[in-house]
């Protein structure tokens, strides 16, 4: 006797195309005005350094920037993840100052990074 139904079982790994981070831009001298064309173009110059011409052409979308925080929210594809965030932990100085990236949230979802669970406050903390 032949089993008319079939249990077929589906596993999606990443169905999202794109990888969402959530940085912030350190600076030695923090009453720095950095404009959102000066960031992106510092984590161009960035991949430049660490991968040459073909790494300073990698796609990546700044989606928001805060210039008060300097933070901002980046979108690259999967397949330049690893090279993106690399590039941003390398680089070390901007206009001979030194300054750090520090990756705040990765996600494939760009609604998980609208909240951080370490930064929640309840009540009247």
């Amino acid at each position: 006797m032949e089993d008319s139904s079939k249990f077929e079982r589906y596993v999606y790994k990443n169905a999202s195309v794109y990888h969402y981070m959530k940085i912030s831009l350190v600076l030695e001298k923090e009453n720095r005005n950095i404009t959102d064309a000066q960031f992106k173009q510092l984590i161009i110059s960035g991949l430049r350094d660490l991968y040459g011409e073909i790494g300073a052409s990698f796609p990546f979308d700044l989606l928001k920037f805060d210039p008060k925080e300097l933070t901002g929210i980046l979108r690259v594809y999967n397949s330049g993840l690893v090279k993106l965030w690399s590039a941003l932990t390398l680089l070390g100085s901007y206009q001979n100052e030194a300054c750090a990236f520090r990756v705040t949230q990765v996600s494939p979802f760009l609604l998980a990074l609208s909240g951080n669970s370490r930064e929640l406050q309840f009540g009247d903390q």
